[in-house]
């Protein structure tokens, strides 16, 4: 398991899938080597430096968290099962609630169609609410995603960025 950045009052909450088995193994979010969360974090303007995995916690400081839908670590993220990305919405649901984010950024398309019952969702803001919170997504930034290459990572997460700075 590996434990969630969290703080109430935050401006963006990501919400990985699952831990893949080298995150689980260090006890960090994003840390496999050509994961590209933390480049693309730093590239869209959220953090001042390109952060390691390991200093996940100052994360805090620039207004941001990392939680996970799933917190069993797999291979891939193919490897959750649909029972375990709808019974995970109810447990964010408990996170958002304690925390209060101003954004919930669910990082992978399919799985936050899945665990929100929105099969029809797209990358950028979505039209639902989790009480107080607004929701985003974002495509998964797993070097095993080729779908999205890191410029393009970088402008969807600039989008969110801004974004923040017009929420009330």
């Amino acid at each position: 398991m590996v434990p969630d950045v969290i703080a109430p009052g935050l401006d963006v909450l990501f919400c990985g899938i699952n831990p893949g088995l080298y995150s689980g193994a260090t006890g960090h979010h994003f840390a496999r080597p050509g994961n590209r969360f933390w480049p693309a974090l730093h590239g869209a303007g959220f953090t001042d430096r390109q952060l390691h995995p390991s200093e996940e916690r100052l994360l805090l400081d620039a207004g941001c968290g990392i939680t996970n839908l799933v917190n069993r670590a797999t291979a891939t993220a193919a490897e959750v099962t649909r029972d375990e990305l709808a019974a995970a919405r109810h447990e964010l649901k408990r996170k958002i609630r304690r925390a209060r984010p101003r954004w919930l950024a669910v990082l992978g398309i399919g799985a936050y169609r899945t665990a929100f019952g929105q099969p029809r969702a797209h990358i950028g803001e979505q039209p639902e609410r989790l009480g107080p919170t607004a929701l985003w997504v974002l495509p998964n930034p797993s070097g095993l995603n080729a779908s999205y290459q890191l410029p393009e990572l970088i402008r969807l997460f600039a989008e969110l960025r801004a974004a923040c700075r017009h929420v009330t």
